[in-house]
């Protein structure tokens, strides 16, 4: 299935990715729930990366006028959701996100592709990274 996902979305990729976020996978979900268009999911190796990433995320999109309808979970650290509406991005702590398993969950979602996670996928081949740059 060839899906062609808004250019808006690697806005919030490069969001995403400003902070070192580990295995970002970006989920198709507009024909599955009217939740939202997609869901952006990334780890983070520790309570306060988890928190790091959600904190430079909140930060660089509200410099772009992007304000988040709601976030979850941002002083525990283990799962924040950031809701932006269309994108709903998760930022797990990588154990947690192994038991929750939203990949698993919404398996018939299609996964997108942003320019921005191509060329964070193609560097992190080429330094041969353990960045868990996502299928």
């Amino acid at each position: 299935m060839s899906v062609n996902p808004s250019p808006r979305l690697d806005t919030y990729v490069q969001a995403v990715l400003g902070k070192k976020a580990e295995s970002v996978v970006i989920l198709g979900v507009q024909e599955l729930t009217s939740l939202a268009d997609a869901f952006i999911i990334c780890s983070g190796k520790s309570n306060r990366q988890v928190m790091a990433i959600a904190e430079h995320i909140k930060t660089s999109l509200k410099k772009q006028q992007m304000q988040a309808l709601r976030i979850e979970g941002l002083k525990e650290g283990h799962w924040v959701l950031m809701d932006y509406g269309d994108v709903i991005i998760h930022i797990f702590y990588e154990p947690v996100r192994t038991f929750y398993d939203l990949e698993g969950l919404w398996a018939d979602a299609p996964r997108l592709q942003t320019p921005s996670l191509e060329a964070w996928q193609r560097r992190a081949a080429e330094h041969g990274a353990s960045s868990g740059a996502g299928d």
